[in-house]
């Protein structure tokens, strides 16, 4: 029987990675098809990442509120709103709607822009707070295919030049962030989307995985401060 974790990691990954495509817009695709048959399939994939955590979206109004399940909260309903607007605004604009339906399409597209926008940063924080469950499960992978005869020195210079290259791609992070005028379609100060055609799509590629790495970075170690602050005030 597959267990729900096994499925997790999957879909997790896929919609990471659709997230980063459909980030560079319908410029990638000549059909715009294409883009919105990939929206609906991240729609779907959402679905079935909000069904394996449905037990968490049941206990939100248990239980007490720490600063750290605040940030939490905040984030994945920061998510599922944008999904929400994102799947609303996507069908709006979807190429099987008659043209005789009145749709407000100055609406859905500035939507969409801002939306897409929020719901990436919003992602990409959501993978920062489960940053340590993913190496674990990386981890216990490669223990089984490892023998227990690694050095604790090897372990060692591995996380130095892990936590380097981190340092360096969240560096160029900021870069990108700024370069690509992120804070701008977030708050609706460009009306349209641009991509430099002149500068390819997997310079943008690089440039927004960067940005999830910067985020998801940053939330890590701020969930981390919030946890031991919490942790503090009870001892």
């Amino acid at each position: 029987m597959i267990t729900t974790q096994k499925i997790r990691m999957p879909v997790d990954i896929s919609m990471t990675i659709l997230s980063v495509i459909l980030m560079g817009g319908t410029v990638l695709f000549p059909n715009d098809k294409v883009h919105q048959i990939l929206g609906m399939v991240l729609l779907v994939l959402w679905t079935v990442h909000i069904v394996l955590n449905r037990k968490w979206y049941g206990a939100v109004l248990k239980g007490k509120y720490n600063p750290y399940r605040i940030m939490q909260t905040v984030v994945n309903f920061g998510i599922l709103l944008c999904a929400i607007l994102l799947a609303v605004s996507g069908m709006m604009m979807a190429w099987f709607v008659p043209e005789s339906v009145n749709v407000p399409l100055g609406f859905a597209r500035t939507a969409h822009l801002v939306g897409s926008h929020w719901y990436y940063i919003f992602m990409c924080a959501h993978l920062g707070m489960h940053i340590n469950m993913i190496f674990s499960r990386i981890k216990a992978k490669r223990a089984e295919r490892t023998e227990k005869a690694d050095t604790k020195s090897k372990t060692r210079a591995g996380k130095i030049i892990f936590r380097a290259v981190v340092a360096l791609v969240c560096a160029y992070g900021v870069y990108a962030f700024i370069e690509r005028g992120i804070a701008k379609y977030m708050f609706f100060r460009q009306p349209f989307f641009f991509l430099d055609l002149e500068r390819g799509y997997l310079l943008f590629a690089a440039d927004y995985i960067s940005i999830l790495v910067l985020i998801a970075t940053a939330t890590h170690w701020l969930g981390k401060a919030l946890r031991a602050w919490n942790s503090g005030r009870k001892e």
